[in-house]
């Protein structure tokens, strides 16, 4: 039974229309405050706010915002007196469906209703194709639907198809770099083939040599047996090479010769190794400066540059952590066998004003705890 929730402070209004929807079969609430209302539609799984824009306690349009950030599916109808429509019109542009003048008829306001949830349904059946979509290519862990997060979904698909081409994901610590490789190897060709990773600024410069090339037993005083390095491990799929930014000189020299001859020897090992895979790298620095300050191989950063990804930090696309906190509770829910519903306004309201240094990482880790 869908649940339909009335906020307005007129008792006759709330009255006949709790009775007219009743009787067309829904569960009606009513409220009549925006605080009430609020805090009704927080606790409930309403499908749609039938809202007047002029309340005694907080204005309509706040009222709106608090509701769509509380749930961005949810489904409002301004009710509006004479003299308020262009704050009606307003109000559409904030994310209400329509709104309707007062006085009004309960069958008018019924039939709006029917049409309402119709056109939510349709969405949301748009919105399963779409995710549909982006779970084949592994984009259902990229959540957003910002501009930028579009933008940067439209650019994996393409990515994804041009399968041998370098990529370069840039962008603070935290923003999804490793999702987005991961994306862009489960829509390729690749996508059966292994996708290795490394992140090569926690492994000490002395161990990441063995670690990606591999080494003959008897290279060195510890190789008591021949062991296949990451890249070798790679063949035919992806490497991710997490935080190339870090890794030093002499390492950058021998990758810059792997991606130009695409060959290698072990460590000890005098077999050259041929290897096809795709090198998929990821940088929290701007490796432009470094290497006008000659701490990055220029040759090498227009090797893995061929195709570049910037991911904006968290704070610059505020609009998606509405949607990110929905994602992660349901994460969360399933994962701790929990029944959390939501966060309250005030909470999330809360997380909307702050800067995010350690960016959705640092999200995902609060709503965690």
């Amino acid at each position: 039974m869908q649940r339909i929730l009335i906020i307005d402070d007129e008792s006759l209004i709330r009255k006949s229309l709790k009775v007219a929807l009743e009787e067309d079969g829904y569960n009606v609430y009513a409220a009549e405050t925006g605080t009430e209302g609020i805090t009704v539609a927080g606790a409930e799984n309403i499908d749609l706010v039938l809202l007047d824009i002029k309340l005694p306690d907080i204005q309509g349009l706040d009222v709106l915002t608090k509701l769509k950030n509380l749930d961005s599916d949810l489904v409002v109808i301004m009710m509006t007196g004479y003299g308020t429509i262009e704050s009606a019109v307003t109000a559409m542009k904030s994310g209400a469906f329509d709104y309707i003048s007062k006085p009004f008829k309960a069958r008018d306001v019924a039939t709006l209703i029917k049409l309402a949830l119709e056109t939510r349904n349709l969405k949301r059946d748009v919105k399963r194709f779409i995710d549909k979509d982006r779970r084949f290519y592994g984009l259902d862990k990229i959540v957003g639907q910002s501009e930028a997060i579009n933008h940067t979904v439209e650019m994996v698909k393409k990515i994804a198809q041009i399968d041998s081409s370098t990529v370069l994901i840039e962008g603070e610590s935290g923003t999804g770099k490793e999702l987005v490789a991961k994306a862009i190897h489960l829509g390729s060709t690749r996508c059966d083939r292994p996708f290795v990773e490394i992140n090569c600024a926690a492994i000490p410069p002395s161990l990441l040599e063995s670690e990606l090339f591999g080494y003959e037993k008897g290279a060195f005083t510890d190789a008591r047996k021949t062991k296949k390095g990451l890249i070798e491990q790679a063949n035919g799929g992806s490497l991710f090479l997490d935080e190339i930014g870090d890794m030093d000189g002499g390492m950058q020299a021998k990758i810059l010769n792997v991606l130009q001859e695409r060959k290698f020897r072990r460590l000890g090992g005098e077999k050259v190794i041929e290897v096809d895979m795709r090198i998929i790298t990821a940088t929290n620095h701007d490796l432009r400066k470094d290497v006008q300050e000659k701490v990055f191989r220029e040759d090498l950063f227009y090797r893995i540059n061929v195709i570049h990804i910037y991911l904006p930090p968290l704070r610059d696309r505020r609009g998606d952590i509405p949607l990110l906190v929905n994602s992660f509770i349901d994460e969360f829910n399933t994962l701790f066998t929990k029944h959390v519903r939501g966060i309250a306004p005030d909470a999330l309201q809360v997380l909307m004003e702050y800067s995010w240094p350690g960016n959705v990482r640092e999200l995902r880790n609060i709503i965690e705890r």
